[in-house]
């Protein structure tokens, strides 16, 4: 049993931003419990070489997604713009060959980190206290046990931990709260309605990667930047890092379902055949191969987000009245009401559900 002011169930960025930010108000008695046994929810950054290349998101907005990049600055992180230069690619169907056409620019640009997202996971855990966070602790249960919140979570043996606190944090999908943990007393019948409604950002996504040893596409004039109603996938980047590694990514278009019925291999084969298709021979060989399918991650995904569209979700709701109105909050990025479904998304809800008053430094 472990008692806590303040519980933040999920240690993604909005989770450790949670804490980060609590600390430097100079609240200090919090206890993180995450469900996986590493950081960074759907931040996932893979490690090839010199690089970082991302699994989940790559971009921010610093011009208009000011609070993010203030945190990006803090944390000291290095960030680059990512490549747009060139001419782009259509693929129209299978019966023509790919289409050259004048690239999309980003204004303003879009930015990415150097090192990979994780970049930004790894300096928010450096700067909190390790030993509040605990892993591998999949919350179930919600109770209410007055004057405290017991939180009841389940490790990988199936061993049950009981954590009390004033306030419970969500820094989780909505959607994956109403489907997996349980209240008592029940939430509010409409509020779950919301919550299961709410898509999950990221979830239906899957991601392929492909490292070069040079961007050869940047030769021919070409941004790297394609789409396609061909597939597997259907928007496709460069995801090269300033000084490092080449690299192209590209997001499937084949719905979840249907890529559960196809092995791993063959959706690589697939992906690494329609780059080869794009930008020419010299793809065929990539130095390494990331595949990332963001649907059959037991915590980030439901049962519904296997047929979600993947679009960015209106805003999920905190209790308003009710029995858990003054007990919790949500923080991810779900419950952001100005950058849905975007990492700056998890900032802005973090910022405005610690504007609570109990979430204030006492005295």
């Amino acid at each position: 049993m472990q008692n806590a002011r303040i519980a933040i169930v999920g240690a993604g960025l909005a989770g450790l931003y949670a804490a980060y930010s609590l600390e430097k108000k100079g609240i200090k008695d919090y206890v993180i419990l995450e469900a996986r046994e590493i950081l960074g929810g759907r931040i996932a950054s893979t490690m090839s070489g010199v690089g970082g290349f991302d699994l989940g998101p790559s971009w921010f907005w610093p011009a208009f997604q000011t609070d993010m990049a203030r945190l990006v600055d803090e944390l000291g992180l290095e960030t680059f713009q990512q490549f747009e230069t060139g001419d782009m690619l259509l693929e129209r169907s299978s019966n023509q060959p790919p289409e050259r056409t004048r690239g999309y620019v980003n204004s303003p640009p879009s930015m990415r980190i150097a090192g990979g997202m994780y970049s930004m996971i790894d300096a928010l855990y450096r700067r909190i206290d390790s030993a509040r966070v605990l892993t591998g602790q999949a919350v179930r249960h919600l109770r209410m046990s007055e004057p405290h919140v017991e939180l009841v979570s389940e490790n990988a043996r199936g061993e049950t931990f009981s954590h009390f606190a004033e306030h419970v944090l969500l820094a989780m999908p909505p959607r994956l709260v109403e489907s997996q943990l349980t209240f008592s007393p029940a939430l509010p019948n409409e509020l779950a309605r919301q919550w299961r409604e709410t898509d999950t950002w990221m979830a239906p996504h899957a991601k392929y990667i492909a490292v070069f040893d040079r961007p050869f596409w940047r030769d021919q004039g070409l941004s790297g930047e394609a789409r396609s109603a061909v597939g597997p996938m259907v928007e496709i980047h460069d995801a090269s890092t300033p000084g490092g590694q080449a690299a192209l990514f590209g997001f499937l278009g084949v719905p979840a379902d249907v890529r559960s019925r196809v092995s791993e291999e063959e959706l690589i084969t697939a992906c690494r055949t329609q780059f080869v298709r794009l930008f020419g021979s010299q793809a065929e060989n990539p130095e390494s191969e990331f595949i990332k399918d963001w649907a059959k991650e037991i915590h980030t995904a439901a049962d519904r987000d296997q047929r979600s569209s993947g679009d960015h979700p209106m805003p999920a709701l905190s209790p308003s009245s009710g029995a858990w109105a003054d007990r919790l909050t949500g923080i991810g990025s779900e419950w952001s009401r100005e950058f849905t479904g975007y990492l700056a998304g998890a900032i802005d809800a973090v910022n405005r559900g610690l504007e609570y008053k109990k979430l204030k430094p006492s005295g």
